[in-house]
């Protein structure tokens, strides 16, 4: 792992791990019912402070994305294995979640899956995903670029949240009692 990594654009840089992810991803948007897709990128119930401090993680997010972009994969090193490992759990764990998430009727909120051990699984398993590319180029800012965007993700998730239990009541309130909102803590 360095802080500066070497850029240069390349057919084995981070970016095609994660455009693995978004290819299917993409399908998948394609294939999901209308209403589905709509409950899933949903933001009513959002505060103002909510949308600012998501839009203010953006840069990060970004930044980020363009390191993973120019930033060749540190192939036949550890930092490699143990990132696509990271990615490769993520990758599974964002699939598995999105089909948990289209399973569930859409007046309902999600519970089934990896939504018994997460109230967020998605956002666990693209953090892993972008984690594990981080850590496949070997690149410490990158980790840190994204580290930064989580935090600001964080408030996102709270609005989803309050979205939720707006409109789901007591149910949802029982539910994030019992599940915690990313995995085994928090």
């Amino acid at each position: 792992m360095e802080w500066t990594p070497a850029l240069k654009l390349g057919w084995l840089n981070g970016w095609l791990m994660l455009a693995s992810f978004y290819l299917v991803f993409g399908v998948l948007m394609l294939v999901f019912p209308k209403d589905v897709v709509a409950k899933l990128f949903a933001i009513s119930g959002w505060t103002r402070r909510q949308r600012v401090l998501w839009a203010a993680g953006k840069p990060f997010t970004f930044s980020c994305l363009g390191l993973i972009v120019f930033t060749p994969l540190k192939i036949g090193r550890d930092v490699f294995v143990i990132g696509s490992v990271l990615f490769g759990v993520g990758f599974v764990g964002m699939i598995v979640s999105l089909f948990n998430f289209r399973n569930t009727p859409v007046d309902r909120p999600v519970r089934r899956g990896l939504y018994r051990v997460s109230r967020n699984p998605q956002w666990v398993s693209l953090a892993s995903m972008f984690v594990g590319t981080c850590v496949a180029i070997g690149s410490w800012t990158a980790l840190l670029l994204f580290s930064v965007a989580a935090v600001f993700y964080h408030f996102r998730i709270r609005g989803e949240e309050r979205a939720c239990l707006e409109s789901y009541g007591e149910s949802y309130r029982e539910y994030v009692e019992r599940v915690p909102r990313y995995f085994l803590f928090f």
